[in-house]
């Protein structure tokens, strides 16, 4: 009975706002999609009255007393003409927004800058992580950080990521360290961290010995649950009372459409339970990560107001997965393992050494395959080194197949890679 009252989903959480609330707000922000977007919409760029509408839960930000939204908004496509994007997330108080400074060509940040500018009462609402892109020393960071600041109308950061996809823990330096204490102490930056797609265990384990070391961002989905190394590095860095950041939370696969190719029991239960009580996979998804009362916030890139109500609902809604969904998941990730990288590229880069990009390549492929971000994928593959990218296809994966912990066909995914993102 108590599940029952609490259970809200998809269904009810549209019952519950009616025909005044977010469905009639969903109507209104595909007329403008549609219609007039960017810099065309700045009469109608303020957000709703948030009483209206249901407010996303806040979680503290590691040690610290802030709170902030546990659901973000992950920003790695155009904002410019996405305005109407960051105006649903105000209303529903999604106040975490994930940028980067490369991402969508800068286009991410630019348009955080301009409803910064329409709106420049929301900065103070709001909580701004951003990545220093391809820096590898001060003087890019310093660079990197006085863009950001300008693009997007603001003098601080909240959250600054460098470096912008760790791999190694070496790249935790002393010159790091030098210039996040002088960029906190010109309050250009009120916290640091940095991003994980590899090696994510390694990287968060020494992050957790580190004080000056504020957030980690980290891949995190049922998938990754399973790996206990992972885990035991998450809880080291949550005991330290570092602010975990979960990405990827939805687990989605290299191999386009690998889920409807699969007809075990793991995956028609996953399907057919969660959808039966009005969640959808990637809804009962995120619900998991986030009942990880660790993870202090996940950002989710919510391109539209569609797929931002649906994130929406399934973050209000009471309802508690069960150790039986949890098994369900642990199924569904066993059976589709060999479709997904689960980023340990140390592995496939000990006996690669020639092509040291592997785990990157199965990441890009996954965003052109499962998030439909052609253009992106392209163009962080064209940053692959050209001696790297003439080996691709003359390389022996055939060791690398042999350790991968997932069973992942290597050479035929970069074959595929380089036909699609080449």
């Amino acid at each position: 009975m108590k599940e029952e009252q609490n259970r809200m989903g998809r269904r009810g959480f549209l019952k519950t706002m009616g025909a005044a609330g977010l469905g009639s707000l969903i109507a209104t922000c595909k007329g403008k999609e549609a219609g007039q977007s960017g810099a065309g919409e700045a009469e109608s760029s303020q957000p709703v009255e948030a009483k209206k509408y249901p407010q996303v839960p806040k979680r503290k930000f590691g040690k610290t007393d802030i709170e902030v939204s546990c659901l973000g908004l992950g920003t790695m496509f155009n904002l410019v003409d996405a305005q109407i994007v960051l105006r649903g997330t105000m209303s529903w108080g999604v106040k975490y927004w994930d940028t980067a400074n490369g991402y969508a060509g800068g286009n991410s940040e630019l348009g955080i800058g301009m409803y910064l500018q329409k709106n420049p009462d929301a900065r103070k609402e709001l909580f701004i992580a951003t990545k220093a892109s391809g820096a590898r020393n001060a003087t890019q960071l310093e660079e990197r950080l006085a863009t950001s600041l300008k693009r997007m109308n603001t003098s601080y950061i909240d959250l600054y990521h460098a470096p912008h996809g760790a791999d190694d823990p070496a790249q935790l330096t002393n010159e790091l360290k030098e210039w996040t204490e002088s960029a906190k102490k010109r309050k250009l930056i009120r916290f640091f961290g940095f991003s994980t797609h590899s090696n994510m265990a390694k990287c968060l384990a020494a992050a957790a010995k580190l004080d000056w070391i504020d957030a980690v961002m980290t891949s995190y989905n049922f998938r990754l649950m399973q790996d206990q190394e992972l885990m035991d590095a998450i809880e080291a860095c949550y005991k330290a009372g570092k602010a975990i950041i979960a990405m990827k939370t939805t687990g989605r696969t290299t191999i386009k459409r690998f889920k409807l190719s699969i007809e075990t029991d793991g995956d028609k239960k996953l399907v057919a339970d969660f959808r039966q009580r009005g969640f959808s996979e990637e809804q009962a998804a995120l619900k998991l990560a986030l009942q990880d009362k660790r993870i202090s916030a996940a950002p989710v890139q919510m391109e539209n107001t569609t797929v931002l109500a649906a994130n929406v609902a399934a973050v209000v809604d009471k309802t508690e997965l069960t150790e039986a969904d949890r098994q369900v998941f642990e199924e569904y990730a066993q059976a589709t393992c060999s479709s997904y990288c689960a980023g340990c590229a140390h592995i496939c880069n000990s006996v690669l050494p020639d092509v040291p990009c592997v785990s990157d390549i199965m990441r890009y492929l996954m965003y052109y395959n499962s998030y439909g971000d052609k253009a992106g994928a392209r163009e962080m593959f064209a940053q692959i080194p050209g001696t790297a990218r003439s080996k691709l296809l003359s390389a022996d994966y055939g060791l690398a197949e042999a350790q991968c912990p997932q069973h992942l066909p290597i050479a035929k995914l970069i074959s595929e890679a380089v036909g699609k993102l080449a």
